[in-house]
């Protein structure tokens, strides 16, 4: 036989009312802990007994809940009121004008304007700022100079082969026409390069200048030099 139907009507035995009370009372704080874990949900309970005691839970903080609860309501309040709306907006306006203003003002210190009515904290919090940041470019820099050295080197080692090919097509032909009498084709490299020598080209570091500045220099150079006797 199943449970027979209960009237929800208030319960006048004193003990019965009491008994009951705990027991709704743990199911329902119980819930509402599971209904806050399983759904990620911000869930506030309060609970005053006919006695006057306090039971609770909040997921969060019971203080924020009530706050977020009342920061809602004042919001849908005042999106049904025409004129509240307008001042709802004004404030948005407002406070996007304050957050413009503050990275205007930010942006104007990284450029080193403005910094008269800075302390020697907030310059140096701001120096670390600015060398954290150039850090970030210096790195992305050097990681385009590196991909790009690379292709030169790929290309440049393409180009190498082929020439080795065109040296040998060039040695072939000036030996079979030398039995002939016909013109002997003399190669050489100057400057002491050899043919040869694999190609490859790397990233130069800053040199310093005898004023003090340091600079980037990077020398690429292929040289190829054909004699004909």
């Amino acid at each position: 036989m199943g449970r027979g139907k209960i009237v929800i009507q208030r319960i006048d035995n004193t003990t019965s009312r009491q008994v009951t009370f705990s027991k709704r009372r743990n199911g329902l704080l119980k819930k509402a802990k599971e209904l806050a874990i399983l759904c990620d949900a911000q869930v506030g309970l309060i609970i005053f007994s006919s006695t006057g005691k306090l039971y609770e839970f909040a997921s969060n903080s019971m203080r924020s809940t009530i706050d977020r609860y009342n920061k809602i309501k004042e919001e849908n309040n005042n999106l049904m009121n025409p004129m509240s709306e307008v001042k709802f907006w004004q404030r948005e306006v407002s406070s996007l004008r304050q957050q413009l203003h503050c990275l205007q003002e930010n942006h104007r210190k990284l450029l080193g304007e403005e910094l008269s009515g800075l302390s020697t904290k907030d310059l140096t919090n701001l120096e670390n700022q600015i060398e954290m940041s150039l850090k970030g470019v210096r790195k992305q820099k050097e990681q385009i100079l590196t991909d790009e050295i690379r292709e030169l080197n790929r290309k440049g080692n393409l180009i190498h082969q082929e020439n080795v090919e065109l040296y040998k097509k060039v040695s072939e032909q000036g030996c079979g026409s030398e039995p002939n009498g016909g013109v002997q084709a003399t190669h050489t490299i100057r400057n002491g390069y050899d043919l040869h020598a694999p190609i490859n080209l790397q990233l130069s570091q800053p040199q310093t200048q005898k004023n003090g500045t340091s600079t980037s220099v990077m020398q690429l150079g292929l040289q190829l030099h054909y004699t004909e006797d």
